[in-house]
């Protein structure tokens, strides 16, 4: 910040010379060669009267004329002044220039949001405080004024400093835990050009993609999550990755091997544990399905016949308390390769949070979407159905034929 005080000093101190210099020196100047011309064009009108009285016989001494008016020429000129000296007041300087030095610092107090750029620079500076925050203790998480402090507070070291990898890698973080994907894909993609082989990278922007959904970018999501595994068999976020991938995908199978393996590398008392098994028994369960139970409900999705289906995406089904909440109580998302109408069964296994289970609620409300862009976050454009209230255990039918 004091670096910018200087630079202002120094453009103010410019501007008042371009003001000043030319009042000083260009006055004086103007004034000598003005009376040098006028006694110029004096002398020239003069000689030239001479020479035609002469010529008509009124003058016979020339000569003695021209010498006389040279010597009355000379006498006219002025000495030079001091080149130091000036006929400017300085009670004439003096009030311009602090007017214009006024009227500068004014606007750009007025208009240049300084109050902004200061709060910008104490974020900035508060950089280390926030990463340690943000490392710190779990119990006592980031708020979300200093989760924006930290993204601010990282892009502009990032500005200073394009090739750290590891900042970009932070800076993908934060965008994940804020739900930014933008955000996120972009820092991570940075991340990975700067350090395509470095495991943590890797997963990072594997993560950041599935959390995006882009049906293009899954070829590569598995180049990566498979690349950490040939280095490291014992990468379990790598394996929950893929096997969320696989059960995502309608691979069960390979999603209870990719669990198992997992189990099998952590103790049995891990808490991840019994996270493990009730995946395991989800996907089993899409392998041998059940009917409905007084614990489920069997939802068969249609498509209305002015629905146009893109060539890829997803089937969002989710499910939600009785009032229509936008936070769904249990959802699962489809591959829209299967044909309508499709009816699929959400249970325990498919609900969000485990303290909020979908056999909690005695009545719900059912939603279907075309995920059409890959991005589940947006949902403009995308053809979408939903139910009224239902009770819990029973079947439900939802059309998709409305638009966002």
């Amino acid at each position: 910040m004091m670096l910018f005080w200087i630079a202002t000093v120094v453009l103010t101190l410019i501007a008042v010379a371009v003001f000043v210099v030319p009042i000083y020196s260009g006055k004086e100047e103007d004034e000598v060669a003005s009376r040098d011309e006028l006694n110029k064009a004096f002398y020239q009108d003069r000689v030239r009267e001479i020479e035609l009285e002469t010529s008509e016989g009124i003058v016979e001494k020339q000569g003695d004329l021209v010498t006389e008016l040279q010597q009355s020429l000379l006498d006219d000129v002025t000495e030079q002044k001091d080149p130091h000296e000036t006929n400017m007041s300085a009670g004439l300087i003096i009030p311009g220039v602090l007017v214009m030095v006024m009227i500068s610092y004014g606007m750009y107090f007025s208009v240049g949001n300084i109050n902004k750029v200061d709060e910008w620079q104490k974020v900035a500076a508060r950089l280390p405080e926030l990463s340690q925050r943000l490392m710190g203790d779990a119990e006592n998480p980031m708020s979300d004024e200093e989760m924006n402090d930290l993204t601010l507070a990282l892009r502009t070291r990032l500005h200073a400093t394009p090739d750290d990898a590891t900042g970009w890698l932070l800076l993908g973080r934060v965008g994940m835990a804020n739900r930014d994907a933008e955000t996120s894909q972009s820092a991570m993609k940075r991340a990975y050009d700067l350090n395509p082989d470095d495991t943590e990278t890797q997963l990072g922007y594997a993560q950041t993609l599935m959390m995006i959904g882009d049906p293009a970018q899954v070829d590569f999501v598995r180049y990566l999550l498979k690349s950490v595994i040939k280095r490291d068999h014992t990468n379990v976020r790598a394996m929950s990755l893929l096997a969320f991938d696989a059960f995502e995908d309608g691979k069960f199978e390979q999603a209870i091997s990719y669990w198992t393996m997992m189990k099998n590398l952590i103790s049995p008392d891990d808490p991840r544990a019994p996270m493990l098994n009730r995946s395991i028994e989800r996907a089993q369960a899409q392998l041998s399905p059940k009917g409905v139970t007084a614990k489920s409900v069997a939802v068969t999705v249609d498509i209305a016949p002015n629905v146009q289906m893109p060539q890829q995406g997803l089937l969002i089904i989710s499910a939600h308390d009785e009032n229509g909440s936008p936070m769904p109580i249990a959802a699962r998302r489809v591959p829209l390769s299967g044909s309508f109408p499709m009816t699929i069964t959400l249970d325990d296994n498919d609900s969000m949070i485990p303290e909020r289970l979908l056999s909690s609620q005695s009545k719900l409300m059912v939603k279907a979407r075309i995920d059409t862009d890959g991005n589940v976050m947006t949902k403009q454009g995308d053809w979408y159905g939903e139910s009224q209230p239902v009770e819990l255990g029973s079947s439900v039918e939802v059309k998709i034929n409305q638009q966002y």
